[in-house]
């Protein structure tokens, strides 16, 4: 059985995006884009909604190639496009590179995926991971906490219908003041 984690950049107020989905507070430090670069490396499939999938594609199959690229973008991007990946939207007809698209029930096809034998999969998307969460499909959390108050926008996490209990494994300070916390669910 596979594990399913839910890994995003959050703002202190619990954000992953501000209105208008800007992303621009987001930007890593060399060490957290590192960590997350380790992270793609490390994950057997990533699920993607959407709105996640819209932006990732647009930038990271080509983004070895650009001008002044960093030696640290082009192994993300490398590994990037190596993952396989699975987009879950009703809206969209064809995903490109090592990507297959889900049209379908995404709570049902990420419980199946997770039965299957394989490797860690992370769920990016907050509304997509939104739907697993409620399903209690998450096994782990992963919040990379930046020092910035959004004061609205797209929140890490959904509304719940009852608690999940959580334990801490492990807390890592990166430069800027952003501190990553993991952890998993108290089954």
């Amino acid at each position: 059985m596979r594990t399913l984690t839910f890994a995003m950049n959050v703002s202190l107020d619990g954000y992953v995006a501000a209105p208008g989905d800007d992303l621009g507070w987001s930007v890593p430090c060399d060490g957290l884009f590192q960590w997350w670069s380790d992270r793609v490396a490390a994950t057997g499939l990533a699920l993607y909604g959407r709105r996640m999938w819209e932006t990732m594609s647009s930038h990271w199959p080509t983004a070895d190639q650009q001008p002044g690229v960093t030696p640290a973008e082009v192994a993300y991007a490398r590994r990037w496009k190596a993952m396989p990946k699975v987009v879950f939207s009703s809206t969209l007809d064809r995903v490109d590179g090592d990507a297959r698209l889900v049209t379908g029930d995404a709570v049902a096809e990420i419980a199946r995926l997770k039965a299957e034998d394989g490797g860690p999969m992370d769920i990016l998307g907050a509304t997509l991971a939104g739907a697993a969460v409620r399903a209690g499909l998450v096994d782990e959390y992963v919040l990379a906490t930046a020092p910035v108050l959004l004061g609205g926008g797209t929140p890490f996490f959904p509304t719940l219908d009852a608690w999940v209990d959580l334990t801490l494994v492990e807390t890592r300070t990166f430069a800027g003041g952003v501190v990553l916390t993991r952890y998993v669910t108290g089954r």
